[in-house]
């Protein structure tokens, strides 16, 4: 059934999220310190037995100077010229997996960064391989709610930050042409990629499928799926706490971020996903900043949002903007 809004009404629908005045420069002062440590990027190939494609394990500095991990694939016989360049961030929980999966990109012409997000990789898709160095204050069961109450503290800072180090680690690598670099992920991912091509507006596109952590206190109200649902339970035992929390999380919405971004975006929904409400990805759309803009909204499609269909209409998008 559907989730939340139909389709005419969603393309009425305007985000109510409210932005705090000093959003930017608290961002600022976030990346300024993350920069201030050496990039520390380290490419070691690895021997995935693969006849197309070579692939490297990669490690950067990200927020706090932490050591991120991912895997950067690379079409093999591509000669000496520098590639156009996709970061890819992953699902909620989910982690890098192993070096011979997720070759769509690096299949397709692209160099392909894929970011394993820290503190996370324990549920599905082969596991990650990033800790997460710094601690947190008390937290419902899963990532969303570690350090909610601070917006010093709260996860989702080091994550993002990362996510922008992750951007840099690509265009520092020799493989990615600096000027020719996307972000994309479904879910999660596509809530991160909205963040970094709002945090680095000189990204050359942004894929969000079904994205995350947009117009969050609505999706809050009106879902009661994982992993928003975390909110919502943490809330329930820390009463006093309600406003603080959304205080927090009013720094790291994608609404804001779209405000920020200029890439060309192409942005997903499916019309019955309970975990990501397709008006809250509405939201984001229609704060989005770039002159070029798409959105597709899969009618009977949850939250794989369209799916293998959706990329079959971003991959050659995708290739003719950047001209893979």
């Amino acid at each position: 059934m559907l989730t939340d809004l139909d389709l005419p009404a969603l393309r009425e629908y305007r985000s109510g999220y409210r932005e705090p005045e000093d959003f930017d420069a608290f961002w600022s002062a976030t990346l300024a310190e993350a920069r201030s440590h050496d990039l520390m990027l380290r490419l070691e190939p690895v021997p995935a037995h693969l006849e197309t494609v070579e692939v490297y394990d990669v490690s950067f500095a990200g927020f706090g100077g932490h050591p991120v991990r991912g895997w950067l694939r690379l079409p093999r016989g591509r000669g000496g010229e520098q590639l156009p360049a996709v970061v890819q961030f992953h699902g909620y929980a989910s982690g890098r997996g192993a070096p011979f999966e997720d070759l769509l990109w690096s299949s397709a012409g692209f160099a392909h960064l894929l970011m394993d997000t820290r503190g996370q990789g324990g549920a599905y898709a082969g596991g990650g391989a990033t800790p997460d160095p710094v601690g947190s204050g008390p937290s419902h069961p899963g990532f969303l709610t570690r350090g909610i109450e601070d917006r010093e503290s709260y996860v989702y800072r080091r994550i993002l930050t990362d996510a922008v180090r992750a951007v840099e680690a690509v265009r520092a690598s020799g493989f990615g042409d600096p000027g020719r670099v996307a972000v994309l992920g479904n879910s999660q991912g596509g809530g991160i990629a909205l963040a970094a091509a709002g945090l680095v507006p000189d990204v050359a596109a942004l894929y969000a499928q079904a994205p995350f952590l947009c117009d969050i206190r609505r999706a809050v109200r009106i879902t009661d799926a994982a992993p928003y649902a975390e909110i919502a339970g943490y809330l329930g035992a820390r009463r006093d706490a309600v406003e603080q929390v959304f205080e927090t999380l009013s720094y790291f919405d994608g609404v804001a971020f779209a405000r920020r971004a200029s890439a060309p975006a192409w942005f997903s929904a499916g019309l019955m996903d309970p975990v990501c409400p397709p008006s809250t990805v509405f939201g984001a759309y229609h704060a989005y900043a770039g002159g070029e803009k798409h959105i597709r909204a899969w009618e009977f499609n949850g939250h794989e949002a369209g799916g293998s269909d959706d990329l079959a209409i971003v991959l050659p998008a995708l290739r003719s903007l950047l001209k893979a």
